[in-house]
């Protein structure tokens, strides 16, 4: 397995696992097939796995902490913490406040079983809190030997300029496809110039660009697709239509649709690291195998000519939730 780096010194597998779906957001999870998964993630060299504490909420942090129960040295452990729910999975706030830091850190490495979690990032920004403030608390966890390294998730680079000026940034986690390219813009160059890793959650465009999805009503009761504005709507049919010339360039190339959008992200730069998120082993398979597939220059122009900046039609999040990301 290619490794890559993020940050001055984390080392994880080339793409990761995004471990989300098996807990909530995209139907019914099956806990027993989602331990396989991470099972033959770790055989396969899939070692960097994401999760955060609201997924569930809590339960995933549980059922992957079950998964790596004897095999923890094999695995460089992500979670997150900021979104604040409670047991009944009711949003309470983005809280970024250091004694809730603090005590987040703990409830996830007793939930995972673990002593220290190797990338602890912050979820959302909390703008209630100066984010020196936040990263204060985030440094003493590391200087506790809680936490090895840390990251931020949809921050905007101003806010990471500052988070990193606290204590040196591994990564930050965002959302990038060729649905999602915005990271472009400003964040990727300020990243490269801080020298800070790039995670990308969502690089199927939340199973968009599989192909495998024709129809809103394939969603299942509580897929968080049924209320998402790129899934209404004409936003579908317009989106379908540009899967549809993916899954074309895909076939040209030998490859599903799934992999040539993976492949585009692996190639967009060797600090950029895809974690796509499944609960199936036969659909972690396809996504480990896009490793393998080498994009030439023509195939990248191609690829940039169908899907360019800007060519998903809808906002990625509800407004609500969009009012949560680049602060």
């Amino acid at each position: 397995m290619e490794q890559r780096r993020l940050g001055q010194g984390l080392t994880v597998s080339a793409e990761g696992l995004g471990c989300m779906g098996m807990s909530q957001s995209y139907g019914a999870g099956d806990d027993a097939e989602s331990v396989a998964t991470i099972h033959l993630a770790l055989d396969l060299g899939v070692t960097f796995l994401d999760t955060a504490d609201m997924y569930g909420p809590f339960t995933n942090e549980r059922l992957v902490g079950r998964a790596i129960a004897g095999r923890r040295d094999e695995v460089t452990l992500a979670t997150k913490f900021g979104n604040q729910r409670d047991e009944s999975g009711s949003f309470l706030r983005v809280n970024g406040e250091p004694d809730y830091v603090r005590s987040a850190c703990e409830g996830s490495l007793q939930r995972l079983g673990v002593d220290h979690i190797d990338l602890y990032y912050q979820h959302r920004v909390d703008p209630s809190v100066p984010i020196e403030d936040t990263w204060g608390a985030m440094h003493e966890l590391v200087e506790a030997g809680k936490v090895r390294y840390l990251g931020i998730s949809e921050a905007a680079p101003a806010t990471v300029r500052r988070a990193n000026a606290v204590h040196p940034m591994a990564a930050s986690q965002n959302e990038y496809s060729l649905f999602s390219r915005e990271p472009e813009d400003e964040l990727l160059p300020t990243l490269r110039e801080l020298g800070i890793g790039f995670v990308a959650y969502s690089p199927l465009g939340r199973g968009f660009l599989s192909g495998t999805i024709t129809s809103p009503e394939q969603f299942e009761e509580g897929d968080f697709r049924r209320t998402a504005p790129r899934f209404q709507g004409q936003n579908f049919q317009k989106n379908l239509d540009v899967v549809r010339k993916v899954q074309e360039l895909a076939k040209k190339k030998g490859v599903t649709a799934s992999q040539l959008a993976l492949a585009w992200v692996l190639a967009q730069g060797e600090d950029i690291v895809p974690i796509p998120g499944t609960k199936r082993r036969k659909y972690l398979e396809e996504n480990v195998a896009a490793l393998d597939i080498k994009l030439t220059k023509e195939d990248l122009a191609a690829i940039d000519e169908l899907a360019p900046t800007g060519v998903a039609a809808g906002d990625r999040y509800t407004e609500e939730n969009m009012a949560r990301v680049n602060l």
